[in-house]
């Protein structure tokens, strides 16, 4: 006789897992699946595995259970950390059910990995989330089958112009193939940076005949489409190389269910036409994803609003404007009807009984606190436009002042070392300018926090109030901010947008979301006014970075998209700014950022989670997996860098602008290749 010992994590582990299970089988002992073939993901062990499964369900019957064969494990995914990958194609297993689920379906096993549906009617398979996105993607081969409806079920995080990559792949899937595709996409905060936006949609041998909303406050959205599934035969029969490559193609296992899912000809059904496709442009984007995001947090975190350090300048009133599209969205969906948007809204508001929102800016005061924390180096303008901004938006605001906070920690330094640092305007070295920046920056973190969970207090209100960040995906990669400073948040809706698309979103709202004060704020020079304001002198973001917002976007997305270093980024350049600049003035331009990028590169370990929104965000956590300590000298590529100049500057070689290495000519005659 053995004794058994299990540890509390896996015991734990395995509770969580059966409760998959239980969740299961309440769905199927309910009506839900009678006549619907449904497909729902969830974790499935099996033997010594856990394998990222879709549970394919008709008539309280699990009729398979489909692994996923090719996982995400790159960018914002690590699917590789919790599941294993199926790599058995050519047949299916059996799978025994747990004891509980086999008695309450009065099933013991059913078929497990890759495969298709055959019903009487027609085929039908699941391509599971990132396999559509593969070289070879399985719907290649499951139309080869004769599969005619394929079933995606992804999880595809809002990321800004990625709708059209989307598309792209489901028209794709279906146009020389034929088929129809249905897809269906998480939608709503994932409990940390990501937010997925929805837009389930149907698509038919091309076209697409439904769309869901991108972005919408909705739990739970069901988008209809009525199809002709002898309009996928018709195409198949049509193109002669798809029933060429049929007739011997690699057989895929499958699945005889005897039952039918097409209903007969019917003229009081009306088939789904082909619609135009649903863009929003960038700046609608920046509005409503993370406006979404904020209102999923809030809901779920339990806390009773926002406070934002609000400067008057273009980042933070970004965010202040996105979140007024928050409580414009809420206020909407609620007169639109929506319960569960009204109930959470009467909740984290404290509305009395039969109150709730009808107003954007009344319910704005309730959960929103922004704060103007100037000094002596704040300009009255951007006072002026804070607080023009939050009585636009409705928001509870505060002016206050923190020069005596500063006063005494210099005279506390003072006393200590006998010395008071000097701002370089007034004769002070690069040490001390910095110095006195940052004591401003690290105090508005901490009022910032002190107000975000005493302020509901002051008015009675229960519960605390989340701080937002607002520094943007460029200056993180730069590495202009202060470690710890107002930039340190709870979240951060705009920390992976950069700051061309923000200026561009505060040109749209101002007229969109009827904050009329955003024109002015955008038309205004960036600076931090950290530094005294004299009649020679204003401090600026661009000429205190060395660089242009729009240099550092180029910067950002050769890094990260292009996964290009000091050198490969040199030679990129050369071509792309060629006819403006001479090779060593690129030289100096890349080797400036990487200077700085590499100085710097350690603030991305303390960065405030912010929303992910954009393809060359430098984010430490999940992201942009790089290391934070480099050789700031970069001593080998500079010396590269400096070769390559010499040799381009002896030789006068002149650089015609270009967007590549290499030529490529297409054409009717013979094909050229030139690098």
């Amino acid at each position: 006789m053995g004794v058994k010992t299990i540890s509390w994590s896996s015991t734990l582990s395995l509770m969580r897992y059966l409760c998959r299970w239980e969740c299961l089988k309440d769905i199927l002992l309910g009506p839900w699946t009678d006549g619907i073939l449904c497909s729902i993901g969830m974790p499935v062990i099996k033997d010594s595995e856990r394998y990222n499964c879709q549970v394919l369900c008709y008539n309280r019957k699990i009729i398979m259970i489909r692994p996923k064969m090719w996982l995400a494990n790159d960018g914002n995914y690590r699917e590789l950390r919790w599941f294993t990958a199926w790599k058995l194609k050519d047949k299916l297993v059996d799978f025994q059910l747990p004891k509980d689920v086999a008695e309450a379906l009065l099933q013991t096993s059913v078929p497990f990995g890759y495969g298709y549906i055959q019903f009487q009617d027609t085929a039908v398979a699941a391509e599971v989330c990132e396999e559509l996105f593969t070289p070879i993607p399985p719907h290649a081969e499951l139309a080869l089958n004769g599969v005619e409806v394929f079933m995606n079920a992804s999880g595809s995080h809002h990321q800004l112009r990625k709708l059209d990559v989307r598309l792209r792949a489901f028209i794709g899937a279906t146009h020389t193939r034929g088929g129809v595709y249905m897809y269906s996409n998480h939608q709503g905060c994932d409990g940390g940076r990501l937010y997925y936006d929805g837009c389930a949609c149907v698509v038919v041998n091309g076209d697409l005949v439904a769309q869901g909303s991108q972005f919408s406050l909705k739990d739970v959205e069901v988008v209809v489409a009525h199809v002709d599934l002898d309009a996928v035969a018709s195409l198949r029969g049509s193109i002669s190389s798809f029933q060429e490559q049929a007739s011997y193609k690699t057989t895929v296992p499958s699945v005889a269910v005897p039952y039918s899912l097409c209903e007969s000809f019917n003229l009081k059904i009306s088939l789904s036409s082909p619609r135009e496709i649903k863009y929003h442009c960038a700046e609608e984007e920046i509005a409503f994803g993370p406006g979404c995001w904020l209102w999923d947090y809030l809901r779920r975190s339990g806390a009773s609003g926002f406070l934002l350090p609000l400067s008057g300048g273009a980042d933070s009133s970004s965010v202040a404007a996105i979140v007024g599209c928050m409580c414009q969205l809420v206020v909407k969906e609620i007169a639109n009807g929506d319960e569960q948007v009204k109930a959470d809204a009467i909740r984290i508001g404290h509305y009395a009984d039969g109150e709730f929102p009808t107003d954007s800016r009344e319910f704005a005061r309730r959960i929103f606190y922004t704060v103007f924390m100037g000094s002596e180096n704040s300009s009255e303008e951007t006072r002026t436009r804070a607080k023009v901004l939050a009585h636009e938006i409705g928001s509870w605001h505060l002016d206050v002042s923190i020069d005596g906070i500063v006063s005494a920690l210099l005279s506390l330094f003072q006393t200590l070392t006998g010395k008071r640092p000097r701002y370089k305007v007034d004769g002070g070295s690069n040490i001390e300018n910095l110095g006195l920046q940052n004591i401003q920056a690290r105090i508005r973190m901490v009022l910032a926090f002190m107000f975000a969970s005493l302020l509901p207090w002051v008015h009675s209100k229960p519960g605390f109030y989340l701080v937002l960040g607002s520094s943007n995906v460029d200056e993180g990669l730069r590495g202009y901010l202060t470690k710890y400073d107002c930039s340190s948040a709870d979240i951060n809706p705009i920390g992976s947008i950069s700051k061309m698309d923000l200026r561009a979103f505060l040109r749209w709202a101002s007229t969109h979301l009827s904050y009329s004060s955003l024109a002015d704020i955008e038309a205004a020079p960036p600076t931090a006014e950290l530094e005294p304001i004299r009649s020679n002198y204003s401090q600026l973001d661009e000429v205190d970075m060395g660089m242009t917002y729009e240099e550092l976007s180029v910067y950002g997305r050769l890094r990260k998209i292009f996964r290009c270093g000091p050198v490969s980024m040199f030679k990129n350049l050369c071509y792309r700014w060629g006819a403006k600049l001479t090779p060593s003035e690129v030289a100096e331009k890349v080797k400036h950022f990487f200077k700085y990028y590499s100085i710097n590169r350690h603030k991305m370990t303390v960065l405030t989670p912010s929303y992910h929104a954009e393809s060359y965000s430098p984010e430490d956590n999940r992201f942009d997996l790089r290391q934070f300590l480099y050789n700031s000298r970069w001593p080998y590529q500079f010396r590269k860098i400096d070769k390559l100049v010499e040799e381009l500057d002896g030789d006068g070689i002149a650089i015609k602008e270009s967007s590549g290495m290499g030529v490529v000519a297409a054409g009717s005659g013979n094909p050229k290749v030139g690098l």
